[in-house]
């Protein structure tokens, strides 16, 4: 964690330095060590070879390290700016490091600087897109989880009880008033000795037997 705002380019720059100050006498073009490969062919490794190897890691963990969240961008954009300048400042300034090997090792840091910068702006696009989608699915769930409000209807009015009849209303009064009474029409009494009224007809009379014949003469 120490390591994130280092810059792992300075490291081959630095050993190129300190052996160009420190040890004049060493070459970067003689070979250290040969190694024979499969197919038979001797492969002479040389000083600039090993920093040019070294540069390309670090170059490679530089790029892991600025991918992964929450990296110091700030510090790690300017500090490879910083090794980047002064690689390049010294590859023209001075004549000793005006060979093709500290040439591809400033080449190494002007790359480290130019991916971080592209790896901050691709990871601030994929952030803005991301919360994009998360507010739309958002929404898009609010409104699937919300449901339409349903019409309310009022229940219907409860029929109210049909009035009682007038005589269960006066026989109820009649119960709470016992002293009163309630008057009875009285039919007009029939004399029974009264003449039932005769029928004006020409032939028949009430209280005849029979009618009268039309030959016999009248009484």
């Amino acid at each position: 964690m120490s390591m994130v705002g280092f810059p792992l380019l300075l490291i081959p720059v630095a050993i190129y330095n300190i052996i160009v100050f420190l040890m004049p006498g060493v070459s970067f073009a003689e070979p250290i060590v040969k190694l024979t490969l499969m197919s038979g062919t001797e492969w002479p490794v040389t000083l600039s070879d090993i920093l040019l190897a070294l540069g390309v890691l670090m170059l490679m963990f530089e790029v892991i390290k600025g991918a992964r969240p929450g990296a110091k961008y700030l510090t790690d954009h300017l500090l490879s700016l910083i090794v980047c300048g002064g690689a390049t400042a010294e590859f023209v300034l001075w004549p000793r490091f005006g060979t093709s090997t500290y040439f591809l090792l400033a080449l190494l840091a002007l790359v480290d600087f130019l991916s971080g910068i592209a790896l901050h702006a691709r990871r601030g696009a994929v952030t803005a897109s991301a919360t994009a989608v998360s507010r739309k699915s958002a929404r898009k769930n609010e409104k699937i989880e919300t449901p339409a409000a349903e019409p309310q209807f009022d229940p219907a009015p409860v029929p109210a009880p049909a009035t009682p009849a007038a005589a269960s209303v006066a026989e109820s009064v009649l119960l709470d008033h016992p002293g009163t009474s309630l008057a009875q029409p009285t039919a007009p009494a029939v004399a029974s000795g009264a003449a039932s009224p005769e029928m004006p007809s020409p032939g028949l009379q009430p209280g005849n037997g029979a009618p009268a014949s039309p030959d016999a003469p009248p009484r």
